[in-house]
């Protein structure tokens, strides 16, 4: 038996939308209180929030994923330096969870940081 072990390629991002963290935090706790869903989870790498938005699984995008091409409809963030697991706003909780293990989500971090308009101003 043969194993291979085939890394993605790339990551194509069509949209990226960033926000202040503690706007963004309102948001979520009022869409959360508003539809009366669960907890939301957010994942966190090297000082970044981020939350993607995947396309519907199509032949399409099935095809792009064989050749190593992932395609994230968009991808939401925030700069946040400091991880921790929970946050508690506005009556809300937002878990959060390190994904920084992940070389993919690490590069996606560096390139959301490096884009930022906010990366230099203190977000905590």
């Amino acid at each position: 038996m043969e194993i291979s072990i085939e890394p993605w390629k790339k990551l194509i991002i069509h949209e990226v939308i960033e926000y202040k963290f503690e706007d963004w935090v309102k948001q979520i706790a009022f869409s959360t209180r508003s539809s009366g869903g669960g907890i939301p989870t957010m994942q966190w790498t090297n000082g970044v929030v981020f939350s993607p938005a995947n396309f519907p699984t199509t032949n399409s995008t099935v095809d792009e994923q064989l050749k190593g091409t992932l395609h994230w409809s968009s991808v939401s963030f925030a700069i946040k330096d400091k991880f921790e697991k929970q946050i508690v706003k506005e009556n809300a909780t937002i878990n959060l969870v390190d994904v920084s293990v992940n070389e993919i989500f690490k590069e996606l971090a560096t390139s959301l940081k490096a884009q930022s308009k906010y990366a230099s101003s203190k977000s905590d």
